[in-house]
């Protein structure tokens, strides 16, 4: 590709898609590379927001539906980054009966609390917090600047009873004070790896 090409490219991929897809990902493609799911996850993603590039006045209708859908694969695939390599393959299965479930019904109870129109602001904010930290990702409405759900993953350890991870989320209905459980996992009785480790 000649390099004004590669440019306009550039350009346009990233004004259409607002992020969701990277010039990087479509170029790779374009040139023959099929990205996996891990290659995906597994790259940094500071923020992605959950908006649609609309070109005719049908598509400015904003689907729910597939706002919904577009969330919870978010919200899978930065659980994943979270875990990291060394944490995942123990706890992936697991994760998608027990949390995974729990996470999507919270995330379908909060988008029904908000118009259509306050939900286009509504997006999926910062990478997971490495090493100890409990954060996994937070729900952000833009338009007001201030988050609206906080997911987490907590290390317990309770006494003789080996190491378990505890899922819950935090609203800004009580400014983030009660802990909404979504389940836990054992782990061993070793000591887990730091995350994204």
């Amino acid at each position: 590709m000649n390099q004004w090409f590669r440019k306009t490219l550039f350009v346009l991929v990233s004004v259409l898609t607002f992020g969701l897809v990277t010039p990087t990902q479509l170029i790779d493609q374009v040139n023959g590379e099929n990205l996996t799911d891990r290659d995906v996850f597994e790259a940094p993603s500071p923020q992605i927001a959950f908006r649609q590039s609309n070109t005719t006045n049908e598509e400015n209708d904003f689907n729910k539906e597939k706002f919904l859908e577009d969330l919870k694969k978010q919200a899978e695939l930065q659980s994943y980054q979270k875990f990291g390599a060394k944490i995942k393959p123990v706890i992936e299965n697991e994760f998608r009966e027990i949390i995974l479930p729990n996470i999507e019904k919270a995330l379908e109870e909060i988008t029904v609390q908000f118009p259509d129109e306050d939900l286009k602001n509504l997006m999926i904010t910062e990478q997971p917090g490495a090493g100890h930290s409990e954060k996994i990702f937070n729900i952000n409405n833009q338009l007001l600047g201030r988050d609206v759900l906080r997911f987490h993953v907590r290390r317990d350890n309770p006494p003789q009873a080996g190491y378990w991870f505890n899922f819950h989320y935090h609203t800004y209905h009580d400014d983030f004070q009660s802990h909404h459980d979504l389940g836990a996992i054992y782990w061993a009785k070793n000591t887990p790896p730091k995350w994204m480790s």
